[in-house]
């Protein structure tokens, strides 16, 4: 750092001489860190100028007012060449910048990455569409539910054998009388309960959502999976009202010339109880050498049934006076049929290279 000059040195043709060094300096500058440089050399605080100004109080009282006054206007004149060289230096600086980042308006737009609806989501929605189409609301509930709906509301008390058709997955909660009576639910029909008894008829609700059952896995059996489930409850549903409702729901979800097969079926929670097949469409029904069908001709969908009167009277319904219908799909099942997927546990694999294809 230049030491300040010496008092005696402090003449109107020494600070002339200081400003013009100073702004000749200054034009050869042409990066700001240099400039940055020169401000402390020169209007720093220990800077050559600020040294001037600093010693004019000892000057007799005729110099220091003919030295103050060159001295303050070559402060500004130095601190006007300094903004005005920093601007152009900036100004130069985003000229070239924008020469190299100029945008090539002649080149292809780079198309967004987007994502897309999980298959088992897709095909959930479709068979909500169908339904809602028909007349039904769309519910949901607990994923973690109590024994009680589960299993007691459904006609499946304690020790009943159904019990053994689902592979239960228990709450470490034991209750006072050393019992488990939370559970991951093994179906959606729990809230059939549910509904009922939170409204009166007429009821007529779809229930989509996820399940859980402790099984191995293998092509076609998963331990966690979808349902939708399904419940009207009316004055005077029979079962052939459950008939057209199925069948309209296969024509809208597979085609309209879909053809509808019902065989007696067992579930606790209905009676008379039912499965559903349609017609494959691998084969169109013949069955003869079919890999999809395995030579039946018929793809099972579905169960179902009228819902079973304790199941309306441990709701408070007369079941001397409301009739209604229940069934249940495997979202994932229906998905395998209608695109052609082998394994169920491709839904759960996170492989791009398969979800991107629906």
């Amino acid at each position: 750092m230049p030491e300040s000059p010496d008092l005696t040195e402090v003449t109107p043709e020494s600070i002339q001489g200081l400003v013009q060094g100073a702004s000749a300096q200054l034009e050869s500058i042409d990066d700001l860190e240099s400039l940055e440089k020169w401000r402390v050399e020169y209007l720093g605080r220990r800077g050559r100028l600020t040294g001037v100004l600093r010693g004019l109080s000892q000057l007799d009282l005729e110099q220091r007012r003919v030295a103050g006054a060159l001295g303050n206007q070559a402060k500004r004149q130095l601190e006007e060449e300094l903004e005005q060289r920093t601007r152009k230096i900036n100004d130069a600086r985003l000229a070239k910048s924008a020469g190299q980042d100029r945008l090539d308006v002649t080149l292809p737009g780079r198309l967004p990455v987007t994502g897309r609806l999980h298959p088992t989501t897709q095909i959930v929605r479709e068979i909500c569409d169908a339904f809602i189409g028909m007349g039904f609301t769309v519910v949901e509930g607990p994923e973690v539910e109590w024994d009680h709906y589960n299993f007691e509301m459904l006609n499946i008390p304690k020790g009943h054998p159904a019990r053994d058709m689902w592979n239960t997955l228990w709450i470490d909660h034991r209750n006072e009388a050393g019992e488990y009576p939370m559970l991951l639910r093994t179906h959606t029909s729990p809230m059939q309960a549910r509904v009922m008894e939170s409204m009166q008829p007429p009821v007529r609700v779809i229930i989509p959502g996820k399940c859980y059952r402790y099984e191995a896995t293998d092509a076609t059996h998963e331990w966690h999976f979808y349902q939708v489930e399904g419940l009207a409850v009316d004055d005077g549903i029979t079962f052939a009202d459950l008939k057209g409702t199925l069948y309209e729901f296969a024509k809208r979800l597979f085609g309209e010339d879909r053809k509808v097969r019902f065989r007696c079926d067992y579930f606790p929670f209905v009676e008379p109880g039912v499965d559903m097949s349609i017609d494959c469409f691998a084969c169109h029904g013949e069955g003869e050498g079919c890999r999809l069908c395995r030579d039946s001709g018929w793809i099972e969908i579905m169960g179902a049934g009228m819902v079973h009167p304790k199941v309306l009277a441990g709701v408070g319904y007369d079941p001397e006076k409301y009739t209604g219908f229940a069934f249940g799909l495997g979202p994932e099942r229906i998905a395998m049929l209608k695109y052609g997927i082998d394994d169920i546990r491709l839904f759960y694999s996170n492989d791009l290279r398969f979800l991107r294809q629906f």
